[in-house]
């Protein structure tokens, strides 16, 4: 960021002669920040897809469509949630326990919930 004529390196002072106001920053600067942070938010996104193509199978070596990259997400983590509830309905088919907390619902796929009082 260059500096301007119009903004002073100097902490702004106030009506009171309190000079703990922070200075004022130009339109140009303002606009460069907001480039800045827009840029941030965007690579910042653009690596959780890459992280998402490293993570789910069928991904790797695609083309990185955001919409595949989230249907092929989804589609991974219903299937590990449906799983995952196999998993939980075998140990206690075969005898076992499972601690309550691993059955709460916020570990349940919607679509399993209510599926082993059946």
């Amino acid at each position: 960021m260059s500096s301007s004529p119009n903004n002073t390196s100097a902490a702004a002072v106030d009506a009171n002669g309190n000079g703990d106001e922070k200075p004022r920053l130009t339109e140009e600067e303002k606009k460069q920040n907001h480039i800045a942070s827009e840029q941030k938010r965007r690579q910042a996104i653009r690596e959780g897809f890459d992280r998402l193509t490293e993570l789910v199978p069928g991904l790797e070596g695609q083309g990185r469509s955001e919409g595949l990259v989230l249907k092929k997400t989804v589609e991974y983590m219903r299937q590990q949630l449906d799983e995952r509830q196999s998993m939980i309905e075998r140990v206690e088919q075969t005898g076992g326990a499972v601690d309550p907390e691993l059955k709460s619902s916020a570990f349940a796929h919607p679509h399993n919930r209510g599926r082993a009082e059946r």
